[in-house]
């Protein structure tokens, strides 16, 4: 994207939110479910939106202070919106008025991100903070958008629950949460994710070093990963019990396939010119794989443990749906899904992608660390 594109694009956001603050100014008299201070103020907000957005359009400011100032004008106007939409009558929808402003602060929110991507530091530090301070800022602004949307349009819990409801759940709920959590994750996802990767890599190497199996090993794999997990977890249930062998069973199964193929193409992937440089020294098979074809095929095998590690809580949470001692979050799932108690559900959830996020997260590190040779992580 070009320099000229990317101000083109913070115009047109800026004078969207100017425009939609004039809307939302407009139409602040008609806001009757507020009090008179709370409109003082929405209005101030208003005002001070929409200068600000006429400002950037009229200077079309860069760097990170403009960048600061538009993040704390949206968080002013979002800590409004809020104390708005949660003072109305229950039942209550928002005005008009609220919604034309909460879009101004979208396209300013959007503008400020625009600015915070395109701001670079000399230090390193610097970088990786606004790296992750990014993908911070927009997620809490879905979150925003996911708590106004439920509660300005009076959406019914048992729909979809705003987030201040769900975060109200850890507070009573958070032992049960917890005890789940250990029993999904630790006695069923990480069990079953090593034995799964474990012996998928050992297989690789061993079907590598016997040509055979190789040919024996790939159809068979393609056959069993297109059985369904819920055709293969009844079935482990049955063999193991209902307690978390039978979970880390699946979860086995799943993630010992991908790890097979990925190995053995990895393994694959070296240069014929380099193994024959190897063969002139004499190294032999097991020498020529430690020094040259694992090194190689580490990118291919942690991409394995990234896709196992989504697969592994996957294939947990669902084999639980098919018997499991009363504890787990596949339980808790099915079970408060029957008594419409769905904001213990979204907890769930929650922990759930949290958890598989940070295990994600762990060897997406992981791969940057020992694999910052390869040019997928060389920066342009």
């Amino acid at each position: 994207m070009t320099a000229a594109s990317v101000k083109k694009g913070w115009s047109v956001s800026s004078l969207l939110s100017l425009v939609f603050a004039l809307l939302a100014l407009v139409l602040l008299p008609f806001n009757e479910a507020s009090t008179g201070t709370q409109n003082s103020m929405f209005a101030i907000s208003i005002l001070l939106v929409g200068l600000f957005a006429f400002w950037l359009l009229l200077n079309r400011q860069q760097g990170l202070i403009a960048a600061s100032l538009s993040c704390g004008v949206v968080l002013l106007g979002a800590w409004l919106v809020l104390t708005l939409v949660h003072s109305l009558v229950k039942e209550t929808t928002a005005t008009l008025a609220i919604w034309f402003f909460v879009v101004a602060l979208a396209f300013l929110t959007w503008q400020g991100l625009q600015l915070l991507s395109g701001i670079k530091t000399q230090k390193k530090i610097g970088n990786i903070l606004l790296g992750l301070f990014i993908p911070m800022l927009f997620g809490a602004w879905i979150f925003f958008l996911w708590e106004v949307v439920t509660t300005g349009f009076a959406v019914p819990q048992v729909l979809l629950p705003a987030p201040s409801v769900i975060w109200q759940v850890f507070d009573g709920a958070g032992p049960t949460l917890a005890a789940d959590f250990y029993q999904t994750f630790v006695r069923a996802v990480i069990p079953g994710f090593i034995i799964g990767s474990g012996t998928g890599f050992i297989t690789a190497i061993a079907a590598d070093r016997i040509p055979f199996l190789q040919r024996g090993l790939i159809p068979l794999g393609n056959f069993v990963s297109a059985i369904p997990i819920v055709g293969i977890a009844p079935i482990m249930v049955m063999w193991f019990g209902f307690d978390w062998q039978s979970k880390a069973a699946v979860v086995a199964i799943m993630t010992f396939f991908p790890m097979l193929v990925n190995t053995l193409t990895g393994l694959a992937d070296s240069n014929k010119i380099e193994r024959d440089l190897l063969v002139t020294y004499a190294a032999g098979y097991w020498r020529e794989l430690a020094s040259l074809r694992l090194p190689t095929a580490m990118p291919f095998i942690l991409n394995a443990l990234k896709i196992n590690s989504t697969m592994a809580m996957i294939g947990a949470i669902v084999a639980e749906f098919f018997g499991t001692p009363i504890v787990g979050m596949g339980f808790r799932i099915s079970t408060e899904v029957g008594r419409m108690n769905i904001d213990m559900v979204w907890a769930t959830i929650a922990v759930a992608a949290v958890a598989g996020s940070m295990f994600y997260g762990l060897f997406a590190v992981l791969e940057r660390v020992l694999t910052f040779w390869h040019p997928s992580m060389r920066k342009a």
